[in-house]
């Protein structure tokens, strides 16, 4: 037949090869390539029918997506086609090896029939009538054989009619080299719950049925496995060098339903080779370019880098100037009416609107032009900002939070590319391979022990108690599986298991989602762990892990849980909306923690408590419901370069009993505090009830007590400290004070910049033991830069304290130091020194816009040496004492007053400060933490109402 241009349409060729056969179509295919083109447009007709009509496999999509048409129908039956002859391809080598004389000519195989009628009665009889690839077919019945069934020769053993209606209860025990079963339903016999082992041979099943037995491969055996169904059946593989499990189902397993245990057997048959070549030509489930877009963030980016400071005073003015005077200002002057916005603590409150976040400060509008007029002009320093830059506006309510494309996650095939360790594991095959399967509604899916290797690739595991198991130095490489509604957690390493986890689909688990302990050390790229009924991943016990570019998400606990010694890697991550902390480090637990995105979580972004150590940096911590970053009793840690922002408690809470380095962090628009220290303990019985139950880390939920694996720590980046240290920090724009300290234990904070925060820009409430505030920046704060309370101890040395709308230092502590200090522009009082107080004054650099520069309120002890004090307007004096005090001494103080309007002041000798090359770096992060036998126990949560409380909205861990 010759198809030419004006002959039958084509949709009347299709209708009329829609009745052919297979070897009718394949010779109709090699007639021109214009009928080769035609037989391929049959691909939605005759090859679909075909290919659902084959008794010998099912739907290409069964059991996972049944409903799912194939990319190509006749790409799929070719496929089917070429596995179900793997077991027949070493006959030529088989049959060569015979005697050269009986095998001149191939010899064709034979067909034996079993069954009521026909040649034989029962499957032993055709057996022991068999030859080499003879076929035997199983006509419908039950076929029970009352004792083992050794096969000796290569044969095919076939069930006739549909699935079902050939049901085998045997025990096969294959001693041949290869042999294929199709379309049976095994079932143990009497005498033995084995249906069917082998040790060296290759076994074929197709479309097969295992109800209630065992099947057991011995390395170097191997198997092929097919649209088969496994009901309450284990598959036992031991030192298999490569067994192929494809698109089958296994239900209601009472133990685990696929054990892998040992190491590939370095001796290999035949098949191997057959396997491999297969696996390799299939399509891969190895991702070729997606887009794993999570929602955009918009993170404005600009760098403020360290920067000299320069300051200048410019005072313009007709009137003469005012000699220092101890005496109380006029009533009804324009001090007076100053004085009246002072609190009852002596605090001024600021009635002026919005100051400019610029290098400017206020230059009095509201006063008359014939008085003085104050202009100071700085850059305010920080440090420079990671992750692509920090958010530098007011978050606005109801907008969308979008990521700039450099925090947008990557691909898992991008990330693949990046590493080519991670993209060779994902690339091997050895052991056994388990693609497009469904393990459902029993107990375990996949057990890998004792240096076994397993790879599963696009299955799905439900409403098991767990779903992979990895122990003992065995390796798993798991794709694009999903696993849900496990009642323990969904995968599970212990002793030494390892592998990748890459790109799976993990949620709505009772436990974990992933569970790390015992030094297993796994890889996990590119996973959605979500909506888990406890926390995403969980690493303890010495467990270690890479935990990169996941989505970890909606989890009613922690996304991230590290305790007793856990040590994780964890990078690149988005971790948003848990409804507890974003990552808990917990009882000794360690871990380095970078670049991650943590944002909307309902408590702490990342919670650190009872001895926990990690290394916390360059992460976004950002719109969580809570504080940014919780650092509880005992905790520790080097929590460096993060930007901590628009979070509706603190930036950084921390207890007085905790030991962190908080170090160039950009700390801003969060709702409460900056960053607060509080030495008040967390109580259980401020609980409410529900909360506190005891957390179980067991391997199928039942509760037990780790005693855990000390290790020698050595890690430069966790080097003990002895004080907390906040240092070289830019602390802005917080909706409180920058820096809150109510504590009992000694504190630093060094070079730090505290701007423009809703309150003061540091107060310390508490401190019986000496708080240090050295060479930090303090400009632009709604109230006063520092305020000090009774009964603390506090040293300020070499800061700058600018511009800030109240006083620029108001103190009641009875140990005050105040020394070599900058204090200017301040719209309050420079230095202001309430009753009871006892302060030094020494070495300072004082100056007020409109009040004096140090005012003296009763009966404050005071010695003020060697300062330069700069006079404000001409209304006010530069020195102020309410009430004659003989315990105020002053000494070889320098008062300095303009003569005429061009006179100018400059701060030099030394420079404005602080003097950022003079200051202290401590060490890093602490660490030896006692040894750890407690179980660890729930995460409960307290919210506050608001940052006068005194306490924070923080999550902790009973």
């Amino acid at each position: 037949v010759i198809m030419e241009a004006g002959g039958l349409p084509l949709e009347l060729w299709r209708m009329i090869l829609a009745y052919l056969h297979l070897p009718d179509l394949g010779r109709c295919s090699l007639v021109c390539r214009a009928w080769y083109e035609l037989i391929l447009s049959l691909d939605s007709t005759r090859w679909r029918q075909l290919c659902l009509g084959c008794t010998e496999c099912r739907h290409p999509n069964w059991p996972n997506q049944p409903d799912v048409e194939p990319e190509s129908w006749r790409e799929a039956f070719k496929q089917h086609y070429l596995a179900s002859k793997t077991w027949t391809k070493n006959a030529l080598d088989l049959e060569s090896s015979v005697c050269f004389s009986l095998f001149r000519r191939r010899r064709e195989r034979r067909t034996l029939s079993v069954g009521p009628g026909h040649e034989f009665d029962s499957l032993g009889s055709a057996l022991a009538m068999a030859s080499l690839y003879d076929r035997i077919v199983l006509f419908p019945g039950v076929y029970e054989e009352q004792g083992e069934i050794i096969l000796k020769v290569p044969v095919e053993i076939v069930g006739h009619g549909k699935l079902g209606e050939v049901a085998l209860l045997a025990s096969i025990d294959q001693h041949c080299s290869t042999t294929r079963l199709c379309n049976l339903v095994f079932m143990p016999a009497w005498f033995s719950p084995f249906m069917f082992k082998t040790t060296s041979g290759h076994v074929q099943f197709d479309n097969c049925n295992f109800e209630n037995g065992h099947i057991q491969v011995h390395g170097p055996g191997t198997c092929q496995v097919k649209f088969c169904t496994f009901k309450n059946t284990h598959v036992f593989l031991h030192n298999v060098p490569l067994c192929v499990l494809e698109n089958c189902e296994f239900v209601g397993s009472e133990n685990n339903s696929v054990t892998v245990e040992g190491h590939p057997s370095a001796d290999k048959n035949w098949a191997y080779k057959y396997l491999l070549g297969l696996i390799r030509a299939s399509p891969s489930l190895l991702p070729t370019e997606d887009s794993d877009s999570l929602m955009s963030l918009d993170l404005e980016s600009r760098d403020q880098a360290w920067s000299p400071r320069t300051c200048d005073i410019v005072i313009e003015g007709s009137q003469s100037p005012t000699s220092p005077a101890s005496s109380s200002p006029k009533p009804g002057s324009r001090a007076g009416s100053q004085e009246a916005e002072v609190g009852s603590d002596g605090e001024r409150v600021a009635q002026t609107p919005e100051s400019s976040d610029g290098g400017l400060s206020p230059s009095g509008d509201d006063d008359d032009e014939d008085q003085l007029t104050y202009r100071l002009s700085y850059q305010v320093q920080g440090p420079r900002p990671v992750l692509g830059g920090s958010f530098l506006g007011p978050p606005l309510p109801g907008a969308s939070i979008q990521l700039p494309s450099c925090l947008v996650l990557n691909s898992l095939q991008q990330e693949l590319q990046k590493d080519k360790e991670a993209m060779a594991l994902a690339s091997s095959v050895q052991g056994c391979l388990i693609r497009k399967c469904l393990f459902r509604d029993g107990k375990g899916g996949v057990f890998v022990c004792s240096y076994g290797r397993a790879k599963m690739e696009g299955n799905i595991f439900r409403n098991l108690t767990y779903a992979v198991r990895c122990i003992h130095n065995s390796k798993i490489v798991m794709l694009r599986n999903d696993i849900h509604r496990c009642r323990a957690s969904g995968i599970f390493l212990r002793l030494e298991g390892g592998g990748l986890i890459a790109g799976n689909n993990i949620y709505h688990n009772a436990e974990a989602g992933v569970d790390i302990r015992k030094k297993s050390n796994p890889l996990i790229l590119c996973n959605q762990i979500h909506h888990g009924l406890r926390s995403g991943i969980v690493v303890l016990g010495n467990g270690k892990g890479i935990i990169r570019n996941n989505q970890i998400f909606s989890n009613k606990e922690a996304g991230i849980y590290i305790l007793y010694h856990g040590n994780p890697v964890v990078s690149g991550n988005h971790i948003f909306k848990g409804r507890a902390a974003g990552i808990a480090v917990n009882e000794n637990g360690k871990g380095l923690i970078t670049e991650n995105v943590i944002r909307e979580n309902q408590w702490g972004g990342v919670d650190i408590r009872r001895g926990g150590i990690p290394v916390l940096r360059s992460n976004l911590i950002c719109f969580g419901y809570s504080d940014g970053v919780v650092v509880g009793d005992e905790g520790k840690g080097l929590i460096e370069g993060n930007t901590i922002y628009a979070n509706k408690g603190c930036g950084v809470w921390m207890m007085s009993s905790s030991l962190p380095h908080v170090t160039s962090n950009h700390v801003s628009y969060n709702g409460l505090y900056g960053v607060a220290v509080f030495s008040q303990k967390d109580g259980s019985n401020e609980f409410p009830g529900g909360h506190g139950a005891q957390e179980n880390f067991s391997e199928d939920g039942d509760a037990i007590l780790w005693e855990t694996e000390l290790e020698k720590d050595d890690d430069p980046l966790r080097r003990p400290v002895t004080i907390a240290l906040v240092e070289s920090n830019s602390i802005n724009h917080n909706g409180a004070s920058g820096l809150y300290v109510q504590s009992s234990e000694a504190l630093h904070v060094i070079t730090n910049v505290i701007h423009a925060n809703g309150d003061r820009g540091i107060t310390v409430a508490q401190s019986s033991q000496l708080t240090r505030v050295a060479n930090n920046s303090i400009s632009c704060n709604r109230q006063s830069g520092v305020k000090v309370e009774a009964q603390c101890k506090v040293e300020l040395r070499g800061n700058g304290i600018y511009d800030n709308r109240g006083h620029g230092v108001i103190t009641k502590g009875d140990s005050t130091v105040v020394i070599e200090n900058d204090i200017i522009g301040n719209r309050g009082s420079g230095l202001q020194l309430l009753p009871r107080s006892d302060t030094k004054v020494i070495k300072n650099r004082i100056h007020s816009f409109r009040a004096y520069g140090i005012a003296v309120r009763g009966r404050a002890k005071a010695l003020v040496q060697e300062n330069i004090i700069f006079q404000g307007k001409t209304s006010k004096t530069i020195f102020q004492q309410i009430s004659s005090n003989r315990e105020c001494i002053m000494q070889n103080n320098k008062f300095l007053v303009f003569k005429k309007k061009s006179d100018t002041w400059r701060l030099v000798n030394p420079p404005a400060r602080p003097h950022l090359e003079n200051s202290l770096r401590g060490p890093s992060a602490a660490h030896n933490g006692q040894k750890v036998t407690a179980m660890a126990t729930r995460i409960t949560a307290r919210v506050e109402g608001g940052y006068h409380s005194n306490r924070s909205i923080f999550c902790t861990i009973l």
